[in-house]
């Protein structure tokens, strides 16, 4: 693959799609309920076994398996890729982010500076505030730190969060803009724990709020690194045996529960389409666990970019249900215009699939049949049940999940038939793709190699970062 390093240049599409984004969209509106409102929350670094919901025994997560349990708990939802920037453009835009070049982790690197969000994407946001929603961005951004990548100018009324793609959760004496907590680009001192205050600022918002349709975008940075919690959190859980994170989830678990108890205090719960979803798999250095799949944050494989994924709108979506079907973070975007009664023309570009009538039983079987990814060197795809991993001037492994959901049986020797349909399938996806304008550091590029050559192999991983780089992914 050929990297490009450079400053992106924007044509006049950028003010095309900003100041147009109204006329790319159209409302059918609809007599019988007001718009509902939507909610993203979004869990950073957890992993795919960390939830009650999921089976988890050793952490409690009350409130996040009730909203589980009043909706529908997908198996099978992937995020677009296995690290946290990449990830969250492809949710907000609901695209494939290799379409406008941001693949790797950051907003750019080198000599590329901050490239961020291409300019000429529409993003959720963007959309719903040309329809009336009142929008807001809450907690990490890691989007870009331009002027032009800050929330506010991406389609959010507000924004109450930091720029970075991670920070302390207690306040930082003279923090940088990168990782000050800020309110529309003021800084907001604070007192406590980053996590309660990103809950009742959300709480808040509802308050301001209820009368009108919203879109809440909240971004928790739990459980991402450093292993910080409330000392009463810490004494709750002085037996765990995995004490932070416990610890760390029972207050972001904490917090959503606030939020679910101000919507039905509102009387809007019922008419509230809400998302709940990690970022990418479980890390490798804050104790979370992906279960039964293989790999973690980073790397291609299952435990990189399946995710625990809810869908919840009470009014129009039976609760207690499970599905098993192919689903993507590319499918909020399109199944919150569906839901909205906004109908897109063919300006917007979207990779997504309208989750809803998979949910409500007119559909049967597999929003998607291909999905795919690419973080620079490694990358895969999807297909049906077969799933291929590539590893550029190494090779490639296939799958087959029906029945090896631990990507142990390399099936590339003796199924030569569905390997090279998935290498042709990847390669079509590929050649629709642009090549990234960054890269990482070559460290980690390093280490990720390593670590993806050695799963494919099935042989064991000595080692997961380079040296003194822990928490810096």
């Amino acid at each position: 693959m050929k990297y490009i390093f450079h400053l992106s240049i924007f044509s006049l599409l950028f003010l095309a799609c900003k100041g147009e984004a109204s006329q790319q969209v159209q409302t059918e509106s609809n007599p019988e309920q007001n718009p509902p409102n939507i909610i993203v929350i979004v869990a950073d670094d957890a992993g795919y076994a960390d939830f009650g919901f999921m089976g988890c025994k050793d952490l409690e997560t009350p409130n996040i398996d009730n909203l589980a349990n009043n909706g529908t708990i997908f198996t099978d939802a992937h995020v677009t890729a296995s690290v946290c920037a990449p990830s969250r453009a492809g949710l907000l835009t609901g695209k494939y982010q290799q379409r406008f070049g941001f693949e790797a982790n950051g907003t750019g690197y080198g000599g590329s500076g901050d490239i961020g969000l291409s300019d000429d994407v529409v993003t959720m946001a963007d959309v719903f505030k040309a329809h009336k929603y009142k929008t807001i961005a809450l907690g990490k951004w890691h989007l870009g730190g331009t002027e032009t990548d800050h929330p506010n100018e991406r389609g959010f009324d507000e924004f109450y969060g930091f720029i970075g793609g991670g920070r302390s959760y207690f306040p930082i004496k003279n923090p940088s803009y990168e990782h000050m907590l800020q309110q529309n680009g003021k800084q907001v001192v604070f007192d406590g724990y980053l996590t309660d205050v990103l809950g009742d600022r959300s709480v808040a918002f509802v308050e301001e709020n209820k009368n009108q349709p919203f879109f809440m975008y909240l971004a928790y940075n739990a459980v991402h690194t450093p292993l910080e919690a409330k000392e009463s959190d810490l004494e709750k859980y002085k037996d765990a045996p995995r004490q932070y994170l416990a610890a760390m989830t029972w207050s972001l678990d904490e917090n959503i529960g606030k939020l679910l108890k101000k919507l039905e205090q509102s009387g809007i719960l019922d008419n509230t389409l809400i998302f709940f979803m990690s970022d990418n798999g479980g890390a490798h250095n804050n104790q979370s666990s992906n279960g039964i799949l293989k790999g973690w944050k980073g790397n291609e494989f299952e435990g990189g970019h399946r995710v625990p994924f809810i869908v919840s709108w009470p009014s129009k979506i039976k609760g207690n249900q499970t599905f098993n079907g192919l689903a993507s973070s590319l499918d909020i975007f399109t199944t919150s215009l569906a839901a909205a009664g906004i109908k897109k023309d063919g300006t917007l570009e979207l990779d997504g699939v309208n989750l809803l009538p998979y949910l409500t039983h007119e559909k049967t079987g597999n929003p998607h049949d291909k999905l795919f990814w690419r973080k620079l060197e490694e990358s895969a795809a999807r297909v049906g049940d077969y799933k291929l991993v590539r590893l550029e001037n190494f090779g490639s492994t296939l799958y087959n999940l029906s029945n090896d959901i631990g990507e142990t049986k390399n099936l590339s020797q003796t199924d030569s038939l569905d390997y090279n349909r998935l290498q042709n399938e990847f390669n079509r996806w590929e050649s629709k793709m642009i090549d990234p304008l960054w890269g990482e550091e070559k460290p980690w590029m390093d280490v990720t190699y390593y670590i993806h050559k050695q799963l494919m192999q099935n042989k064991e991983v000595l080692y997961k970062a380079p040296p003194d780089k822990d928490d810096q992914q």
